[in-house]
């Protein structure tokens, strides 16, 4: 699989990596954001993939510069390569605040740790280029410090764990109702509550969205499967909803 383009206008692009994933690990996407020959990298992923990723990385940069690490929770698919980039690049890196005493477990160096920097439970923004990126809270989805990310120019929101799938072969959903059994179980059990589902889909309804981007699986593109994900989510009992399931028999 090659780099996938999935917007480019002018000096504006938005790029899947290829899954560089292999053996037991779960499969993960890594997108990059390019404007202005500057960029951020979201969800970098771990040890297996730093190299490849890196790689790639700095190959659609070309002579540009990596200014921000976007991450938007502490999982290991996530951050656990971190130390890497920020030793290899003068990017900054962004978290919940929640995570910034957290995230250095996984090895961060003393002089690369001020550049770990938190994000406020309400989001805010990112400057790439000449762009603003909307940060969007999706906390409990499923981690309790949890963004997404929204880049305007493209109308792509890059979603994180919400609307993960797995197992399936192909890039873009097109018949949702046979998608279902590749992320129905992973939201039930790892999504907090049809609570925190409706407060997240509330929100980013706010946004002109064309494209909804996973970390993991398959991507919703055109408005019609953009709403018919939001709908399905807003009305899915997972997490909480079913507490007394998971504990079994006294």
């Amino acid at each position: 699989m090659k780099t996938t383009t999935l917007f480019e206008q002018g000096g504006h692009r938005n790029l899947l990596l290829p899954d560089y994933g292999e053996g037991a690990a779960v499969q993960a996407n890594q997108h990059l954001i390019i404007d202005s020959g500057k960029g951020v990298i979201l969800d970098p992923g771990g040890h297996k993939v730093y190299s490849k990723v890196l790689s790639e990385t700095f190959a659609q940069l070309g002579g540009g510069k990596l200014e921000h690490i976007f991450l938007s929770h502490q999982d290991p698919d996530i951050v656990a390569a971190l130390n890497g980039w920020l030793m290899t690049t003068d990017a900054t890196a962004w978290a919940s605040q929640l995570w910034t005493r957290f995230i250095p477990h996984f090895g961060l160096d003393r002089l690369v740790t001020e550049r770990l920097k938190g994000l406020p439970d309400f989001g805010g923004t990112l400057t790439v280029g000449s762009v603003t990126l909307q940060v969007v809270p999706a906390h409990f989805l499923h981690s309790c410090g949890n963004f997404h990310l929204y880049d305007p120019v493209s109308k792509i929101l890059y979603s994180g764990d919400m609307g993960a799938s797995l197992g399936q072969d192909y890039l873009e959903v097109t018949d949702f109702d046979a998608h279902l059994r590749f992320m129905e179980f992973f939201h039930r059990r790892y999504m907090a509550s049809k609570v925190a589902m409706q407060a997240w889909a509330k929100r980013v309804r706010k946004l002109d969205i064309e494209l909804i981007a996973p970390q993991h699986g398959a991507l919703f593109r055109g408005k019609p499967m953009v709403e018919r994900f939001l709908s399905w989510a807003e009305q899915l009992e997972c997490g909480l909803d079913h507490l007394e399931t998971l504990y079994g028999p006294p």
